[in-house]
C-alpha cells in the first residue's frame, strides 16, 4: 500500500462523508425540490458506513497527513459516539420536521457537513486541523440553528448562535497564534516538547484563549450564554442534535489537546478545568429549579453535566480520560432517549415544551412515563441506574488525583441537580392528567425505550463500555 492509500485508509470515516455530501447536494439539486425526499435516508446510510467503518476497521493507529491528522484508538471511540448521536438524531427528526414544515433537503446534507467537521476535529492533532475542524463543524450548525427561515425564535437562535460563536472562534484563534508564536509550532507533540514543564505567560495567555473557544462548544460557564436560547428557540431536533454530537467531539478535542500538547503544564491547565467544572456544576444545578420549559432545562442540565464531565479531566490521568469517556457515551444515550420523549410531546400534531404538560402521564401513557422516569433518575445520578456510574468513575479520577475537595462540590451539586429531575417524575405520577399525547413514531418509542432500558440494566453488564473506554483512554498515553 502506497504512502497515499495508507494515509486514505485512516481518513476512510471521513472520506465516506464527503462523499456522501457531495452525492446529496448533486441529488438535490437534480430533484430541485425543497422537500426532503430520499435525503435522510442517504444521510443515515452515509453515516451508518462511516461508523461500521470504525466499528469493523481494526486499522493500526497511526499519524497521517504530515501530522495533522492522528487515527487512534480513542478517536475511533468518541467518533463512534458522534455519529450513532447524528444517526439517532436523523432517524427521530423526520416526522417532527414533516410536521413543522421545515422537512428542507439542506438539513440532512448539513448533518452530515457537521458530523464531518467533527470526525476531522476528533481526529486533529495540530492547530490548524484543529481550526479547520471545528469551523467547518460550527459553519454547519449555525445554518442549522435557524433552519426553520419562519419561526422567529429560531432566527433569533441561529442569530445568537452565530454571533457568539464567531467571537469564540475568534478567541480560539489569536489563542493558538500565540502557541504557535512561542512553540515554534502547529503540532501537538511539538508544542509538548517546545514549551516543556515551564510554560512562559505567553504561552498560558495562549492557553487560556484556547480554552475559551472549546469552553464554548462543549457550552460550559462562562461560555453558555448561547445555550438556553438556542436550546428552546430551535427546532426540538435540532436541539437533541446540539446536544449529543457535538458535544461529543468539543469534549474529545479537549481531552487530546490536554494530554498530548500540555503535559508539562499540569498546574496551569488543571486551574481552568477545575474552574470550569465548579462553575458550571454550580450553575447547571441551580438555574435549571426555575425553569419551566423542559428544553431550557435541558440546556441547564447539559451544562451541568458537562462541569460533571470536565471533573474527571482536571485529574489529568488515565484514570480521568476513561472516567471522560465513559460519562461521554452514557450521557448521550440518556440526553437521546430524553429529546425522544421530548419529540413525542405532541398534542393535536402540536408540540408543547412546558414540564407542566407532562402532568399526569403515568395515567395517560404509563409506559412512556415509566422511560422517562428511568431517564430523570439516571440523569439525577440515582444508583444502580448508568448515570450513577457516571459520576462514580469521574468522581473516582479525581480522588485518586487528590482532588477530594473538587469530587465533594461535585457530589453535592448533583444531589441539588436532583430535585429537578425528581420534580419532573412527580409531576408525572402524581398531578392531575392534561391533555394526552398524540401516538409517537415507531423510531422515537423505539429510541426512548433502548436508551432506558440501557440506563436501567448496565449496571448488569459494564464490561464492553468500560473496557472500550479504558482502552481509549491508554491510546493517548
Amino acid at each position: 500500500m502506497n504512502s497515499l492509500s495508507l494515509e486514505l485508509a485512516h481518513a476512510l470515516p471521513e472520506m465516506i462523508l464527503a462523499v456522501g455530501a457531495i452525492v446529496m447536494v448533486l441529488v438535490g439539486a437534480i430533484r430541485g425540490k425543497d422537500d426532503d425526499g430520499p435525503m435522510s435516508e442517504l444521510a443515515v446510510v452515509a453515516l451508518g458506513a462511516a461508523l461500521v467503518t470504525i466499528l469493523l476497521g481494526h486499522r493500526e493507529a497511526g499519524v497521517v497527513f504530515n501530522g495533522a491528522f492522528i487515527d487512534d484508538g480513542f478517536g475511533d471511540f468518541m467518533k463512534a459516539l458522534s455519529l450513532t448521536g447524528s444517526i439517532v438524531v436523523l432517524l427521530m427528526a423526520g416526522d417532527f420536521l414533516r410536521g413543522a414544515g421545515v422537512n428542507k433537503f439542506e438539513f440532512p446534507i448539513l448533518i452530515v457537513l457537521a458530523t464531518l467537521g467533527m470526525l476531522m476535529l476528533i481526529s486533529a492533532n495540530g492547530l490548524i486541523a484543529l481550526y479547520l475542524g471545528l469551523e467547518l463543524m460550527s459553519l454547519s450548525l449555525y445554518v442549522v440553528a435557524a433552519i426553520s427561515r419562519d419561526d422567529a425564535r429560531a432566527s433569533e437562535a441561529g442569530l445568537k448562535y452565530f454571533v457568539l460563536g464567531a467571537l469564540s472562534s475568534g478567541m480560539l484563534l489569536y489563542g493558538a497564534s500565540l502557541l504557535y508564536g512561542f512553540a515554534g509550532t502547529v503540532s501537538f507533540a511539538g508544542i509538548a516538547s517546545a514549551i516543556g514543564g515551564h510554560p512562559n505567560t505567553g504561552v498560558i495567555f495562549g492557553l487560556v484563549f484556547l480554552f475559551a473557544g472549546l469552553a464554548f462548544k462543549m457550552s460550559v460557564v462562562p461560555f453558555h450564554m448561547w445555550t438556553p436560547d438556542v436550546y428552546e428557540g430551535a427546532p426540538t431536533p435540532v436541539t437533541a442534535f446540539f446536544a449529543s454530537a457535538p458535544k461529543m467531539a468539543a469534549v474529545a478535542i479537549t481531552v487530546r489537546v490536554i494530554m498530548t500538547a500540555f503535559p508539562g503544564a499540569v498546574a496551569q491547565w488543571q486551574q481552568i478545568i477545575v474552574f470550569l467544572a465548579l462553575a458550571s456544576m454550580a450553575l447547571g444545578s441551580f438555574a435549571a429549579i426555575v425553569q419551566t420549559n423542559i428544553k431550557r432545562l435541558m440546556a441547564y442540565s447539559s451544562i451541568g453535566h458537562m462541569g460533571f464531565a470536565l471533573v474527571g479531566l482536571a485529574a489529568g490521568t488515565e484514570a480521568g480520560a476513561r472516567g471522560v469517556a465513559i460519562y461521554m457515551a452514557i450521557y448521550l444515550v440518556m440526553t437521546l432517549g430524553t429529546f425522544a420523549a421530548i419529540l413525542s410531546m405532541r398534542v393535536n400534531g402540536k408540540p408543547v415544551e412546558k414540564i407542566a404538560d407532562l402532568s399526569g402521564l403515568s395515567r395517560t401513557n404509563p409506559t412512556m412515563a415509566f422511560f422517562l422516569a428511568m431517564l430523570m433518575f439516571s440523569l439525577a445520578g440515582v444508583p444502580p441506574l448508568a448515570g450513577f456510574f457516571a459520576k462514580f468513575y469521574v468522581f473516582m479520577a479525581a480522588v485518586e488525583a487528590k482532588l477530594y475537595w473538587l469530587a465533594v462540590i461535585g457530589i453535592l451539586t448533583s444531589a441539588v441537580s436532583a430535585y429537578y429531575y425528581l420534580r419532573i417524575v412527580k409531576i408525572m405520577y402524581f398531578d392531575e392528567p392534561e391533555s394526552a399525547f398524540d401516538r409517537p413514531s415507531m423510531t422515537q418509542r423505539a429510541v426512548l425505550a433502548v436508551s432506558s432500558l440501557a440506563m436501567l440494566l448496565f449496571w448488569i453488564f459494564p464490561a464492553p463500555l468500560v473496557d472500550a473506554a479504558a482502552a481509549a483512554a491508554h491510546s493517548l498515553f
